[in-house]
């Protein structure tokens, strides 16, 4: 891998991704909110940004997402959900992504393996949700994994060695999480980088449109 591209590079995962990366000798391009403008809510002034880039990108990586918008925290029940939020939390958690993925075939090589990776979460998968809750955040995690996956099928076609999956970075210690970690496991930043690089770098094009935990062990949709 020669080069990769970071959505939401200043946050906990993105930024341990692009210091990783950089120790790999790889050629990062970093795009963010607090950095570039890149605001994934605004989608005008994200899809111009995004069409100012002309790669090939070997990798690219969306890191990018929120579990609070505004103020508003994750429901406890059905009854709290509130439709701003809820639109929100689909603006960032899915549109945004969705944006990226958008630009994908023309900024990924087609004559090499190539791979992009969006952050998800266990919480979106509803064969596994068991406790109810979350629901925008759980909501918006599961439409980007079907983006995810549909971006996949769609990339292959031209793309034939491509990788695009959902990746789940597990519990980790950052600022987007500090609230909510309690007495789950957590792991630090650069440790999150380095379990999902080493997923992400196994993965062959028979793994495309998977959803995967950081240990790359797959996780039911």
């Amino acid at each position: 891998m020669q080069t990769a591209l970071i959505i939401g590079a200043s946050g906990g995962i993105g930024s341990a991704l692009h210091a990783r990366l950089l120790g790999q000798s790889v050629s990062v391009t970093t795009l963010s909110r607090s950095a570039d403008g890149f605001d994934l809510m605004n989608p005008d002034k994200s899809n111009a940004i995004l069409g100012t880039l002309t790669g090939p990108y070997d990798m690219i990586f969306v890191a990018s997402g929120a579990l609070e918008i505004d103020g508003a925290t994750p429901e406890k029940s059905i009854k709290a959900v509130s439709a701003q939020a809820m639109m929100d939390q689909f603006a960032l958690n899915a549109v945004g992504p969705a944006l990226v993925l958008g630009h994908a075939a023309r900024l990924m090589p087609r004559d090499r393996r190539c791979l992009i990776a969006v952050l998800s979460a266990r919480v979106g998968s509803i064969g596994d949700n068991r406790l109810g809750g979350w629901v925008s955040y759980r909501a918006a995690k599961a439409a980007v994994n079907q983006i995810v996956h549909t971006t996949a099928i769609e990339l292959a076609r031209t793309h034939k060695q491509s990788v695009c999956v959902a990746l789940h970075p597990g519990t980790v210690q950052t600022a987007f999480t500090e609230k909510y970690v309690g007495r789950h496991p957590a792991v630090k930043p650069g440790k999150a980088a380095q379990n999902l690089l080493a997923v992400a770098q196994s993965l062959t094009h028979a793994d495309t449109g998977g959803f995967f935990d950081w240990a790359g062990q797959t996780v039911p949709w």
